[in-house]
């Protein structure tokens, strides 16, 4: 899957840039140290300036690919999303079995990311730990109906979109799919950040994975 995946371009909706950054050396830096900085930083401290200071570039450079941090972080996000569904179809393509097929949806919807040594620039596990801690940033707007409409979240929901049909395949007559899948996907992310920050309120641990709790769920539920 990994060969497959190198041959691909993740594509991202191109009203959230000025520029494409994946079109010049500069753009991809920006990608990349983006990633490391509000990693490092968190979102909420991340600008512009601090971006440039670490790449060794003027800040008025990087406003020439972004219009702004918020647009950025949605980029990053469609990224990381695209890079997501990519995966979802590779590894489910030839999956005949329902019950298989989500399982191993399940499987790379919540487990804990490696680096992909095939996307040079952007380091997936860091990307990672950012949605993790990030994303919701990206939908609890006042602007989230408008960029709805822009289509800022297509990818996103594509995703959930899989997960909806495999969950029809499991059990056509279970009434709630939406609500799980999108459940399971948001549910994960917290999962991971309960994991890391707030032990005592999550069964997750060294041991017990989300992806763990949300098979058994599966299971439970759909059975």
């Amino acid at each position: 899957m990994q060969n497959l995946l190198a041959n691909i371009t993740i594509s991202v909706n191109d009203k959230l840039y000025v520029k494409n950054p994946e079109t010049s050396e500069l753009g991809r830096k920006i990608i990349e140290y983006s990633i490391i900085l509000i990693d490092e930083i968190g979102f909420d401290n991340f600008t512009f300036k601090k971006l440039g200071d670490l790449i060794g570039s003027n800040e008025s450079s990087l406003y020439r690919y972004f219009e702004n941090k918020h647009k950025l972080l949605i980029y990053l996000s469609s990224w990381y999303w695209g890079w997501i569904e990519y995966r979802l179809a590779f590894a489910t393509n030839n999956i005949k079995d329902p019950k298989e097929k989500l399982r191993i949806g399940i499987g790379i919807l919540t487990e804990k990311i490696a680096d992909d040594s095939t996307t040079l620039h952007i380091n997936e596990a860091i990307l990672n730990r950012i949605i993790i801690t990030e994303f919701t940033k990206t939908l609890l707007t006042k602007e989230i109906d408008e960029e709805n409409k822009i289509g800022f979240f297509l990818v996103y929901k594509r995703v959930i979109n899989r997960l909806i049909e495999m969950i029809n395949d499991v059990n056509p007559n279970y009434p709630f799919a939406k609500s799980l899948a999108s459940s399971i996907v948001e549910g994960a992310l917290h999962q991971h950040f309960l994991k890391e920050h707030l032990i005592t309120i999550t069964n997750c641990d060294d041991s017990v994975t989300p992806t763990d709790f949300y098979t058994n769920m599966i299971d439970t539920i759909l059975q």
